[in-house]
């Protein structure tokens, strides 16, 4: 991605997100919902916007609802927006937060199981020694 799209989709977040935090009236969108990435075209016709909810059990009536309003949000962000054309809009829901979850909830399972065994926490690897600074480096140099 150019440097272009990224700054334009980082401007597309922030107005996408700001439309979603003030509320859009419809019952079907709940929960905790955040727009964790915007990827633009490089033609800059179409935007997919990547979208969290929580709890999980809202999401797919959540993304339902955020794409029956996406004209709505779409006019919306545009007024935030300084552009001539706005991309169309493309809602997906984000489950890497929902495998990332599952992730650590597994973990802290096998965690709780070590413990509960008597197993004692494997030690962490050690970082790598930082090299020395010389004399030079430390004192600055000589007046």
């Amino acid at each position: 991605m150019s440097r272009r799209q990224q700054q334009f989709a980082s401007v597309l977040r922030e107005a996408v997100q700001g439309v979603i935090d003030r509320g859009i009236q419809d019952p079907r969108i709940s929960g905790l919902v955040t727009v964790t990435e915007v990827r633009v075209a490089e033609d800059f016709a179409d935007a997919t916007i990547m979208v969290s909810v929580l709890p999980a059990d809202r999401q797919e009536l959540t993304i339902h609802g955020i794409r029956s309003a996406t004209l709505h949000i779409r006019r919306e962000a545009g007024k935030k927006i300084q552009s001539r054309t706005l991309p169309r809009f493309h809602f997906e829901l984000d489950v890497r937060t929902k495998k990332q979850a599952g992730v650590i909830d597994a973990l802290l399972k096998v965690q709780e199981d070590r413990e509960a065994r008597g197993i004692p926490a494997p030690e962490p690897a050690p970082l790598p020694d930082a090299p020395a600074a010389t004399d030079d480096q430390a004192t600055g140099p000589n007046p």
